[in-house]
C-alpha cells in the first residue's frame, strides 16, 4: 500500500462514513467526522503533502523520526483508527485496506507477498485477537502469507507496567502457539490463521547502544531491569522457542516456521553473528560489508539476505554505497525485497520500483534480475507446490540440476558456475585440496 491508496481510502471514509464511531479519547466516543473536526481538517484539505508519511532526508540515521512517519498527518489517533488491528472498530478499516491491496495483488498475477504483522508480547490474548481479525475479515489470498513481527520493546513495556520480566514477553508470544499445537480446539481461529503464517521476524532500532550490565546474562524470569536485553539475547530466545515449537508441530503434522530477523541494518556487527547462528535468513544485512569473515560464512552457508536498497537509502546507507551488487557478484544468496512501501515507495508496484531502480543504477542484466527473482522465491516461506510452479519441479537441487530455464530465465551455466565455486570453497575449508 502506498500513500495515494491510503489517502483515497481516508477521503472515501470521510465522505461515506463520517458518523462511524472510531475512537475513545478523553472520556468520550468520537465519530470520524469529529476526529477530523478536532484537527481542523476537511477531506478537501487532505493531500499527499499533508499526509506526510514519506521518509525524507530528515529520517536519515533517525529511527525515531522514521517511526513517527507511521502517523498520518503526524497524529497518532489516525494511526490507531486506520492502521491498527486492535482498536475500537476492531481493525475494520485496516481490514478493508488490506483486502483492497490483496485484490490488486491477485489481479497482477505475478507477485506474491509475505506481509509482516505485529505480535508485541504485552498480553496473552494478542494471538487470539489477531487471528479473529484475519478470520472474521476473510483476509486470505493465494498471493499472501504472513510473517509475525515481534518488536524488541521490552523497556517500553516495562516502563508502562505491561510486563514484569522478560519471561512475560516470551510466554505471551509463545505459550498460545504451544497450546494450539497441543490442542487446535483451544484456539480454533489461531489454528486456522497459523496455516498462512510462514515465520517470525524481530525488529527495532539496531543503532541503539547496548550496554552490558551483566557479566553473565540471567534467565528471562530474572531479567527485570528497566534496560532492554541485547540483540543476541532476543535472538536466542526467539530461536530456541521457534525450534522447540517447530519440532512439536512437525511431529503433529502441522506447518512449521522460519526465523528471519531484521539484522545488520545498523548498530553492532555482532548482531550478524547472532543471526548467523540462529536464523534461517535475514533482512537487510548491509553491515556485512564491514566484516569480510562473517560475509564469507554467510556465503558458505548460503544464508538468505533479503535486501531493500531504497529503504536503506532513506535510513542508513545511500543507494550508490549499498553492497547489494558486490554481494551478488560474490555469490551470496541475496534477493530484492520491499520494506515499508508506505514510506519508501511511490507507486502501487513497490517491488517493481526496487527492481527497476537496481537495474538502472547497478546496470544489472536481465539474467541477473532473473537470478535475484529466483533467489527471492527460494528464500520465501511459500509452500513447495507454489515454488515448483514458479521455479520447476526440482528447484531444491543445487546448481543447474535444480534449474528449469523455461521458468526461471536464469542460464544453466551461471548456476553451474555458482555451485562449482561454492563446492571448491567448501573443499578448501575442509582440507580436501
Amino acid at each position: 500500500m502506498n500513500q495515494k491508496h491510503l489517502l483515497r481510502f481516508i477521503k472515501s471514509k470521510m465522505k461515506h462514513s463520517p458518523n462511524d464511531v472510531v475512537i475513545f479519547r478523553d472520556g468520550a466516543y468520537l465519530t470520524l467526522e469529529q476526529v477530523f473536526q478536532s484537527l481542523n481538517l476537511t477531506a478537501y484539505d487532505l493531500s499527499i503533502d499533508t499526509l506526510d508519511m514519506h521518509a525524507h532526508t530528515d529520517a536519515f540515521h533517525r529511527f525515531d523520526k522514521f517511526n513517527l512517519k507511521y502517523n498520518p498527518l503526524g497524529e497518532s489517533r489516525l494511526r490507531e483508527i486506520f492502521l491498527k488491528t486492535d482498536n475500537l472498530i476492531e481493525g475494520r478499516y485496516l481490514a478493508e485496506l488490506t483486502r483492497q491491496v490483496m485484490i490488486d495483488l491477485e489481479q497482477s498475477k505475478y507477485q506474491n507477498c509475505e506481509w509482516r504483522i505485529s505480535i508485541y508480547g504485552r498480553s496473552a490474548d494478542e494471538w487470539d485477537k489477531l487471528a479473529r481479525w484475519v478470520i472474521n475479515n476473510k483476509l486470505y489470498s493465494h498471493n499472501v502469507r504472513w510473517l509475525i513481527q515481534v518488536p524488541r520493546l521490552y523497556d517500553v513495556y516495562k516502563a508502562n507496567g505491561s510486563i514484569d520480566t522478560f519471561e512475560d514477553i516470551v510466554v505471551n508470544v509463545f505459550r498460545p502457539l504451544f497450546e494450539v499445537t497441543k490442542d487446535p480446539t483451544s484456539h480454533p481461529e489461531l489454528h486456522v490463521f497459523l496455516q498462512r503464517v510462514i515465520g517470525f521476524d524481530t525488529v527495532d532500532d539496531e543503532s541503539k547502544v547496548e550496554r552490558r550490565i551483566y557479566k553473565k546474562y540471567p534467565y528471562p524470569r530474572l531479567w527485570n531491569t528497566q534496560q532492554s536485553p541485547p540483540y543476541s539475547y532476543w535472538i536466542y530466545y526467539m530461536f530456541s522457542n521457534i525450534a522447540s515449537l517447530n519440532h512439536w508441530r512437525q511431529l503433529r503434522g502441522f506447518n512449521t516456521f522460519v526465523f528471519r530477523p531484521h539484522c545488520g541494518e545498523a548498530g553492532d556487527t555482532d548482531h550478524l553473528t547472532s543471526a548467523f547462528l540462529c536464523s534461517h535468513s535475514i533482512s537487510h544485512g548491509i553491515l556485512l560489508r564491514k566484516v569480510p569473515a562473517l560475509q564469507y560464512l554467510f556465503y558458505l552457508k548460503q544464508i538468505g539476505i533479503a535486501m531493500s536498497p531504497l529503504s536503506n537509502n532513506a535510513l542508513f546507507l545511500t543507494y550508490e554505497r549499498n553492497p547489494l551488487p558486490d554481494f551478488f557478484k560474490t555469490g551470496l544468496n541475496v534477493s530484492l525485497s520491499t520494506d515499508d512501501p508506505l514510506q519508501f515507495h511511490f507507486t502501487k508496484e513497490p517491488l517493481l520500483e526496487e527492481y527497476s531502480v537496481a537495474a538502472h543504477i547497478y546496470k544489472l542484466t536481465q539474467s541477473s534480475l532473473a537470478e535475484l527473482a529466483r533467489n527471492s522465491v527460494i528464500q520465501s516461506g511459500f509452500e513447495m507446490e507454489i515454488k515448483r510452479h514458479w521455479l520447476g519441479h526440482q528447484w531444491y537441487l543445487s546448481g543447474s540440476s535444480g534449474n528449469d530455464i523455461h521458468k526461471t530465465n536464469v542460464p544453466d551455466i551461471r548456476l553451474a558456475f555458482r555451485h562449482q565455486t561454492l563446492l571448491a570453497e567448501l573443499d578448501m575449508i575442509g582440507g580436501r585440496h
